[in-house]
C-alpha cells in the first residue's frame, strides 16, 4: 500500500458519470420498493400520489441548486461541513460532522449491510448470525475496494448503478406491460387528503429522495471545473425523478390504487403476476444490489467527513491523510468502518434500540440542512467579493422553499420521536458530540500556551 501524505489535496480524479452514479446509488436505495404502497394508502387518489413525488423532486431540485452554488464557490472535501465551518464556525460544523461519523454515516451503513444480510441469507444461510456475518463482510470488502482509489470505487458504482436501474426497468416493464389492474382508471384529484396527510406523504417521499446532499463531498475531486458538481446534481435528480414517477406509474398499473396501497411488496407482487412466483427472489436481488449501491455511496462521502475532521483539529490529524497514489482518506476509511462494524455488532443483539439510535436522528439532519440553506444568504452577505461560478436561479426564492422544507422536516421528526419517546438518542449523540467539542478545544489551548510563553516579548 502507498505511503499516506498529509498534505495530499484532492484532484480531479472522478468523472461526472461517476459522480452521478454515486449520487443515484445514495439515493435510490430499498425505500422506492416501500414508499409508493405508502403513498398510494396516505393520499387515496392517484392524482395527488404523482403530485407529492413530483413536489418532493421539486424541493429536492431547490436544495441541490442551492448545494451547487456554495460547493461551486467553495469546492472541498468536507463538503457541507466546510459550508457549515465557513457560515457558523467549526465548532457548530464539528457537531455536525460529529453526528454523521458516529451514526448518519455509519448507522446508514451498518443498517443496509443488515438488508444485504438478510436477502444474502436467503440465498445462503451461514447460520444463526448469518445476516451479520454477511453484514460484516460487505462491509469489509467494500472499504478494502475503496482505499484501493476512488476511481475503482467509482467504477464499481457505475456498475452496481446499472444493475439497479436495469432491476428497476424490470419493475417498470413487468407494470406498463401486464393488463391493468382495474378495469377502470385510477381517480385524478377527485378527493383532497387533509393537509396533514399530504404533509405525512411528503415526509416519506424526501426521506425516499435523500442523499442528493452528500455529493458535496465530491466537489473538490470532479474534473471539469467548479460548475461540474450543478450537472451531477441535475442529473443525478432527474435520472432519480424518471425512476420513481416509472415505477409509481408502473406499480399503479399494475395493482391497481387499493391494490397498491394494501401491498406489503409491491415490486414482488407486480413481477409476481407477469413472471411468476420466481420473481420475489429477483427483487430480493434488486433489494440487495439497491443496498449494496448505497452502502457504497454512503463509504466514499462519509470517510471524506471524517477527513475534513482531520484537516481541521490537531488532535484528529491522522484523518486528514491521503493515500498518496489513490488519493483516498485511508484513517477516514478505516475509523468508519470501525465504528460501522461496531454497530453492526450491537445491531445483531439489539436490534430495536439500534435502529431506533439511527432513525432518530432525523432531527440533527434536518436541523443542520436548514442551517446549510441558510449558508446562501449568510455567505453572499460575507463574502461578495468571492467568485460564484454559478448562481441560484430565482435566488431568493429557491433557497426560501428549500429552507421552509427543511424546518419542516426538522420539526415533523422531532414531534415524530418525542411521541415514539425516543428523541433522547439524537439528544445522546449530540452531548457527546459537546463532551468531544470541549476535549479538542482543551487540546487546541493547551498547545498555544507554550507557544505563547516562549514567544520574545
Amino acid at each position: 500500500m502507498a505511503a499516506t501524505d498529509a498534505s495530499a489535496s484532492p484532484r480531479g480524479r472522478l468523472s461526472t458519470t461517476g459522480a452521478v452514479a454515486i449520487v443515484v446509488g445514495i439515493v435510490v436505495g430499498a425505500g422506492i420498493f416501500k414508499t409508493p404502497a405508502m403513498i398510494a394508502g396516505i393520499t387515496q387518489d392517484a392524482g395527488w400520489l404523482f403530485a407529492v413525488w413530483v413536489a418532493g423532486a421539486l424541493v429536492s431540485l431547490a436544495g441541490a441548486l442551492c448545494y451547487a452554488e456554495l460547493c461551486a464557490a467553495h469546492p472541498h472535501a468536507g463538503g457541507d461541513y466546510h459550508v457549515l465551518t465557513r457560515a457558523y464556525g467549526r465548532h457548530l460544523a464539528f457537531l455536525y460532522a460529529w453526528s454523521k461519523a458516529m451514526v448518519i454515516h455509519t448507522g446508514s451503513i451498518a443498517l443496509l449491510a443488515f438488508v444485504f444480510g438478510d436477502y444474502m441469507t436467503r440465498a445462503l444461510d451461514l447460520g444463526p448470525h448469518s445476516a451479520a456475518i454477511w453484514a460484516i463482510a460487505v462491509v469489509v470488502a467494500l472499504t478494502l475496494t475503496n482505499i484501493l482509489g476512488l476511481h475503482l470505487a467509482a467504477r464499481l458504482q457505475t456498475a452496481l448503478v446499472v444493475l439497479l436501474v436495469a432491476g428497476l426497468a424490470v419493475v417498470v416493464f413487468a407494470g406498463l406491460a401486464a393488463p391493468p389492474a382495474d378495469a377502470a382508471p385510477a381517480p385524478f384529484f377527485a378527493t383532497t387528503p387533509a393537509p396533514g396527510l399530504l404533509g405525512l406523504a411528503m415526509v416519506f417521499v424526501l426521506l425516499t429522495f435523500g442523499g442528493w446532499n452528500e455529493a458535496a463531498y465530491l466537489s473538490s475531486e470532479l474534473r471539469g471545473g467548479p460548475r461540474a458538481i450543478v450537472r451531477a446534481l441535475v442529473v443525478s435528480l432527474a435520472i432519480i425523478t424518471a425512476l420513481y414517477l416509472l415505477v409509481n406509474l408502473a406499480l399503479l398499473r399494475g395493482l391497481g390504487l387499493e391494490g397498491l396501497a394494501a401491498s406489503k411488496a409491491a415490486g414482488a407482487d407486480v413481477l409476481g403476476r407477469h413472471f411468476g412466483p420466481w420473481a420475489e427472489r429477483l427483487l430480493g436481488l434488486l433489494v440487495a444490489v439497491a443496498a449494496l449501491t448505497s452502502i457504497n455511496s454512503t463509504m466514499i462521502v462519509g470517510a471524506r467527513t471524517n477527513y475534513a475532521l482531520g484537516r481541521d483539529w490537531a488532535l484528529l490529524r491522522r484523518l486528514g491523510r491521503r493515500q498518496a497514489g489513490a488519493g483516498t482518506p485511508v484513517n477516514g476509511y478505516l475509523v468508519q468502518t470501525a465504528i460501522s462494524l461496531a454497530l453492526v455488532v450491537f445491531g445483531a443483539f439489539q436490534a430495536d434500540g439500534f435502529e431506533a439510535m439511527v432513525e432518530f436522528t432525523a432531527p440533527v439532519f434536518w436541523s443542520f440542512l436548514f442551517l446549510v440553506g441558510l449558508s446562501v444568504f449568510l455567505l453572499r452577505r460575507r463574502n461578495p467579493e468571492i467568485a460564484r461560478p454559478f448562481r441560484v436561479p430565482l435566488y431568493p426564492l429557491t433557497p426560501i422553499v428549500f429552507c421552509l422544507a427543511c424546518a419542516w422536516l426538522a420539526w415533523s421528526s422531532i414531534a415524530y420521536a418525542a411521541s415514539r419517546e425516543a428523541v433522547h438518542v439524537s439528544l445522546l449523540v449530540m452531548l457527546a458530540g459537546l463532551v468531544a467539542l470541549a476535549g479538542l478545544v482543551a487540546h487546541g489551548r493547551a498547545r498555544r500556551l507554550p507557544a505563547a510563553a516562549e514567544a520574545p516579548r
